[in-house]
């Protein structure tokens, strides 16, 4: 029995979720990538936000981040990871800060200096 505000935690971790999310970006495999998403989750960035998982992994269709974790780091619910973001050939450190809830990924946040991706915009 759990309490109304309680988060069911299931056998999967929050870390391998999110890492496994993360991996499937990497290679392309947005259906499993989407797996791992509640489908009203939200995105937070640097240079905007996403609601909603199928709005999100149709962007990652066209952007094709790749992503090299550095660190990641997990209790119970929440995931922080280090990482260098490659977009459209610039590559930045990003830190993500991601929230597991019943298996899945329901938000997460993403912070980095985005002058590097500004300036190959110019």
């Amino acid at each position: 029995m759990t309490q109304e505000n309680e988060i069911l935690i299931s056998p999967v971790t929050a870390r391998e979720v999110v890492l496994l999310f993360i991996q499937s970006l990497n290679d392309e495999d947005f259906a499993t990538a989407r797996e791992q998403l509640h489908d009203d989750m939200t995105f937070t960035g640097v240079l905007g936000t996403r609601e909603g998982a199928d709005i999100y992994i149709e962007d990652m269709k066209k952007m094709r981040l790749k992503y090299d974790v550095k660190k990641a780091f997990a209790d119970i619910t929440d995931v922080s990871v280090f990482y260098d973001i490659t977009m459209s050939g610039v590559t930045v450190f990003c830190s993500g800060w991601y929230r597991v809830e019943n298996g899945k990924i329901s938000w997460f946040k993403v912070v980095f200096d985005p002058r590097p991706v500004l300036e190959q915009k110019k």
